[in-house]
């Protein structure tokens, strides 16, 4: 059975913030590398801590921290106390450049379709992230990216699309390996790869009807489907 499929009722304009995050996520551990521990997890970015609740149940994390600026912690602990996993699942409002935990504290770090929003510049990986990740610990990463940089009429296409500066959010595979690479490569394994899920994370978010879901669809239909993609990365601290 699709692990996806248990957590449907969550597919609706309510609890989706963009292409399917569920779908993500679940690429992104299954393709992760053997022998990852998730004892101690960051969910980085978490939103309504619906990425949380999958990793609480479909990893053997013994706590996840559910990390947000967004979403409030208070607004969080009554989704988490309703599925009675407030015992793995702790929620905490904060800012991803300046977060409260001991260096090396964890086992592994996620974060889902919210870390292009603030790491798509160099120095953020390096000095506000991986500190707190301990020796062998895994970070992976799924951010929206880009196959290649539009141009002519699909640059245009895409920056209205993606208005304003989010369009400088949007970097490719080989944009983003070579960033990690240059900050962290002498002291971590290293890999970054399209995800797969491309279609089928954008068409659960088609059918909530959300109004930008809606806006969305008519935007890859004109031909942004053919530049976009999912990046999936991984990060072993050595």
């Amino acid at each position: 059975m699709d692990r996806c499929e248990k957590y449907r009722k969550y597919f609706t304009k309510e609890c989706l913030m963009g292409p399917n995050s569920f779908r993500l996520l679940d690429e992104l551990l299954r393709r992760s590398p053997a022998g990852v521990s998730f004892d101690r997890t960051l969910d980085l970015g978490c939103g309504m801590a619906l990425t949380s609740v999958f990793l609480a149940n479909e990893t053997p994390a013994k706590q996840v921290c559910a990390f947000d600026l967004w979403v409030s912690a208070t607004d969080n602990l009554q989704r988490i106390r309703s599925l009675q996993l407030e015992d793995r699942i702790i929620p905490i409002h904060g800012d991803a450049m300046d977060m409260p935990f001991a260096h090396d504290w964890f086992d592994a770090v996620v974060s889902v379709d919210s870390y292009h929003y603030f790491g798509a510049k160099k120095g953020v990986f390096a000095e506000k992230v991986l500190p707190f990740v301990r020796k062998g610990g895994q970070v992976m990463i799924a951010v929206p990216g880009l196959k290649e940089e539009p141009q002519g009429e699909m640059k245009e296409l895409f920056e209205t699309w993606a208005e304003g500066d989010d369009a400088l959010t949007f970097k490719t595979v080989r944009w983003w390996k070579e960033l990690l690479e240059e900050e962290c490569g002498d002291r971590c394994d290293i890999e970054v790869t399209e995800g797969e899920c491309f279609d089928a994370a954008w068409e659960d978010w088609f059918n909530t009807g959300h109004e930008y879901g809606l806006r969305d669809r008519e935007f890859l239909n004109r031909g942004l489907d053919r530049i976009l993609n999912f990046v999936m990365m991984y990060v072993r601290k050595r």
